[in-house]
This record gives C-alpha cells, structure tokens and sequence, in this order.
C-alpha cells in the first residue's frame, strides 16, 4: 500500500471516528405568523419569551413562551385589565393608534415591559409594567408611566445599575423605574445610515463595546435593520460599514418589510434574531395577515460585528433546541386549531381573543346558549372620525371579537342562533383589519317590506385602499333554515381570495356561497401596521339612542372552528400548517 493510500485511510478513519456534531437546523418562517410585528424577545433558564405590539387591539401585548423556538405558546398579556390604563382605549380615535413597539426584559429575577401607548391628545404615554411570573396576567403590575418625546423605547441596565430608554431618533436617557422621571436633555446617540424614520432601536453590552441596533426606511418595502457601535453608550457611535446588516429590499423575495428586530442567545450561547416581515412580494398589495415575527440565526464572534441570516420562508441555522411544548399556563400554542363549543354556563373566553378596543362591560360572556354578544349601537365600520360621544364612533368598543388569521389557507366558522325583531338587528363573522377595512357575512333584518320582514344573508366590504369595495348583496335566508342555528363560514382556500358561505349548522352539505372578496381589501388601507382577524360581531347598525339598542337582537355563537390548512412560504411554495 502507498504512502498516499495509507494516509487517505487514516483521514478516512479519523472522519469516522470524531464525535458526533450538532447538524444545523431547518424550519420555517414565520414563528409567530399572523399579526405580529415589533417582536423584542429574552431567553431566561431555556425558555424563551417574546413579546409584540397590539396596538388598538385588547388586551393587549401578547407574551409568548417557547422551549424550542418554533411551538410558541400565549402565557399572558402585559396589558390586560382596564384599571391599569383607566379610560385611555376609549380616548382613542386612531385605527393604528394605541400600544407601540414592546421591549421586553429580564433583570434581578422580574420581567420588565416598555411600550408606549399613541393616539392620546396631550403626549405619548410612556408605560413600564413588571411581574415575577409572566404566566399569570393577574400578576403584570400596573403601570409606572413616562413622557417621551418619541416612539419605540428600549430598556437598558449598564454595569453601574443606571437605567436608560432608547427612543426613536435615535436619543437616550435615564429612566427611573419608580418614578417614571426622564433625564433632560435627550442626548442624541445616531441617526442611522440615511434611512427614513430611524426607529426600534435596542442596545447591547457585549465585549467591551455598546451595540445600538436600529430599523430604518420606514416600514413598507425599503425597511431594514441597522447597527452602530461606541465604547461609551453616550457615543460617538461608529456605523458598520457593510450596513444594513437585515433587509429585502430591492429584492423579490416574498417576504418584504423585514426590519425592527431584536436579537438574544439560546442556553447553550447561539446567537438568535426575530424581526417583523410581510409575506408580501414585492408587489406589496396581498398581506391579510400584516406584519409577522420570523426567527433568523445570528453569527456573533467575539469583538466582531454580527452576521445575520436573510429572512426566508425556509432557513437553516443553529441546531434548534429540542422540541417541546411544556410550558406552563392556559393560553392555546399560536399554531393550535380553534375547537370551542362555548356551551358550559360563564366559560372563559380563550386567552387569543382579542376586542377592537376595551369591550364595554357586559357585552359578551358565555352563556347555557353560547358566546353571547350583546350588539352595539355601532356597527363595524362606525363613525370612526365623528365628533359624537363615541357611542357611533366605535370608541366604546365594537361588539365583536375575533381572533387573528394566522393561516395563509384556513377555514374558520361558528353556528349562530339568532332571532332579530327590529329592522337593523344584525350578526355575524368578518374578515375585520379595521373599522375601514373589513369584509362581513351576516344575518340581519333589513327594512319592513310589504309582504313582512325577513331575514336576509348580508355580504359586504368595507375597504380603505387601493382596491374598491363590491356593492353589498343581500340574499334571501331559506325558510328551511329558519328557527334553528346557521352556520356562517370563512374560507381561505387561495392566498388572495375569501369565499364566505352560509349553510344550516345541522346540514353542512346544503352550503351556499354567499360571495367571495379579494384579500387585498384587508391588506394595508387603513392597517399596515395590523394584520386580519377573524371573529363574530352583533350590531343593531345605529338604531336607539345613547349605548343601548332596541329590545332584542342578542347573538349566540357555538361550535367556534378555525383550522390553518397551509402556509405559504413564497409565492409559489406552501407547507401543512402545524
């Protein structure tokens, strides 16, 4: 045997013989699909915690908790009841104001959130809340409130116990965690590389050095994440040269808007990022579900700069940790089908629901008949730029609730026991971005005619946008279907297009398709910054006077159904939802 020959075979045999190496992962984007942008995301003791904006919607900054990065499960909102922010939901008239951008930190054995609340006359509200435990809502604090001049805060704690808050700009200042007193002035840190809005920004401590990450570009396609950094964190601040570090732009790629992300290590020390995107394309006009949270490995060695991995709908990266869904509390996990027949006297409404603004009080519980709605004298559309009392606006709350689309293909449905009296009374599901975008299917009872009221099916669309609402449709309720449940139903079964049927709950094969509706009717408009929910409403569509309808028109909702069929990770390629 060669000298050659010999030495293949020992390197041959040393191969096979080395232990066995962690092989990298594979997984798919988003994490946290449906509406969810601005994520801020801390690892304590192996599992993970991820927090995302709400906005208008309550309650409101959902917290996640994970073992393995991928089975994300609702443990808590951080705002969650109206006595810590007392009458500020229905002082807001902006569809995309409310609860911005969430830092979420851990320090000396507590949670620590920071967001802002927009849409108040006076200022931005600035509010930190804390807890012990994160997965019990009862045990978020209530708020230590701030006045910041802009939006986006993060929460540092350097080496010597100071607390700062970063904001959009990007300037800084000390803030006491008691008091909720500011340092003047603002010191001016970076304004980023030339991009528009310089916003989001977290810092970092890591080897030596204070790591500013930011998002500019605004927040539709030009979207990206930057990074500078300074040996003081007062500055000056030195710009990567090979910014930005995280962006689609200019690309094709379908997932666009990637930016406003925050990065974190796993137990063992990998390097982790999530950011919001959009499953988009670059054409920008079919996104029902907004602006996601998608998981990216991030390569950070020591005094270096951080490599981060592009945003796609497939990725490989660090071995992920093992799969496990043990986490503690009663929310559902973000990928877990909807199965609730609500027919067990005062249930408790599921944790992921959420309400267009604080409900008002006693508008829906859960009753020996079903989920009960009792209707508002709005509808969902309302007045939303009125100068009433709110009551017409929407301000005082919708009577709807609904749960977020988190599904490219789905299909979602309720059984609705419904008996109106008075021309006006109406129910039904929806397709709901915001007051101005949205698109509904159901029964009301239109005008007396001379033959009699009757009940009729009712299809229409709201839109704000670039596409035009279809003229509405009313269609006659079969006399066979009368005096017993309808089961009204919402299907995804193309990425761009709704179709909503109706059907009697006891004969499903006796479906009719009422209509169908372009998913770009809730995508941007009046929403880019939210993403499509899903829910029942019950409205008796201004009639009355005051907060109270006509006697009647209640709704009752059982056999409450969503099921995710795929998700679309581009534009030609789907996978089975989880």
């Amino acid at each position: 045997m060669s000298w050659s020959s010999i030495s293949l075979l020992v390197t041959a045999l040393a191969v096979k013989l080395q232990p066995c190496q962690a092989q990298n992962s594979t997984y798919y984007n988003p994490v946290l699909p449906g509406w969810h942008s601005d994520p801020s995301c801390t690892q304590v003791n192996g599992t993970f915690f991820c927090a995302t904006s709400t906005f208008i919607a309550f309650p409101g900054i959902p917290i996640y908790a994970s073992k393995d990065l991928i089975n994300w499960k609702l443990i808590s909102h951080a705002w969650n009841r109206e006595s810590q922010l007392p009458g500020i939901s229905w002082n807001t008239w902006g569809q995309q104001d409310g609860m911005y951008a969430p830092t979420l930190r851990h320090h000396d054995n507590a949670f620590y959130l920071i967001c802002e609340y927009l849409g108040q006359s006076d200022s931005i509200v600035g509010v930190v809340v804390q807890t012990p435990d994160p997965f019990d809502d009862a045990a978020w604090s209530d708020p230590v409130l701030f006045r910041p001049e802009k939006i986006d805060p993060d929460l540092f704690w350097d080496d010597d116990g100071k607390v700062y808050t970063a904001t959009q700009g990007i300037i800084l200042q000390e803030l006491d965690l008691a008091t909720g007193a500011l340092s003047p002035p603002p010191v001016s840190l970076w304004n980023g590389t030339g991009g528009v809005w310089p916003e989001g920004p977290h810092i970092y401590r890591k080897d030596g050095w204070y790591w500013l990450l930011i998002a500019e570009g605004g927040t539709a396609t030009d979207h990206a994440i930057t990074i500078a950094r300074a040996r003081n964190i007062t500055g000056p601040y030195e710009a990567y040269e090979n910014n930005p570090i995280l962006t689609n732009r200019g690309t094709d790629e379908y997932f666009q808007t990637v930016g406003h992300g925050d990065l974190f290590q796993d137990a063992k020390g990998n390097w982790w990022g999530m950011c919001l995107a959009t499953r988009s394309g670059p054409g920008f006009e079919i996104f029902p579900m907004g602006r996601e949270a998608s998981l990216f490995p991030v390569t950070w060695e020591e005094g270096e700069w951080p490599v981060l991995e592009p945003v796609r709908g497939k990725m490989s990266g660090w071995a992920l940790p093992e799969t496990s869904r043990d986490i503690p509390g009663d929310g559902p996990f973000i990928s877990d089908p909807d199965k609730y027949d609500f027919i067990e006297d005062n249930a408790v409404i599921p944790k992921h629901f959420l309400y267009w603004r604080v409900p008002r009080e006693d508008t829906f519980s859960v009753t020996a008949d079903g989920l009960q709605i009792v209707p508002s004298r709005n509808n969902l559309t309302g007045i939303p730029d009125s100068n009433t009392d709110g009551v017409l606006s929407g301000r005082q709350g919708l009577a709807f609730v609904g749960r977020r689309q988190t599904d490219t293909l789905f299909t979602f449905s309720v059984d609705l026991s419904f008996a109106p009296t008075t021309p006006g009374q109406e129910a039904g599901i929806t397709v709901f971005l915001t007051q101005l975008n949205h698109i509904d299917l159901g029964i009301v009872l239109p005008e007396q005619q001379e033959d009699g009221a009757s009940s009729k099916l009712s299809f229409r669309m709201q839109s704000i946008g670039t596409v035009a609402a279809p003229e509405p449709k009313l269609v006659e309720v079969p006399s066979e279907w009368l005096d017993a449940p309808i089961r009204l139903e919402i299907q995804a079964a193309d990425p761009t297009e709704y179709t909503l049927s109706a059907m009697p709950a006891s004969d499903p094969d006796a479906r009719v398709v009422i209509g169908a509706a372009s998913a770009a009717l809730v995508s941007g408009g009046a929403g880019n910054f939210v993403g499509s929910l899903v829910g029942a409403y019950a409205t008796c569509n201004g009639l009355g006077s005051g907060t109270e309808c006509p006697e009647g028109g209640v709704a009752h909702f059982t056999c409450w159904r969503y099921a995710g069929v795929a998700q679309y990770i581009s534009a030609t390629e789907s996978v089975p939802s989880r």
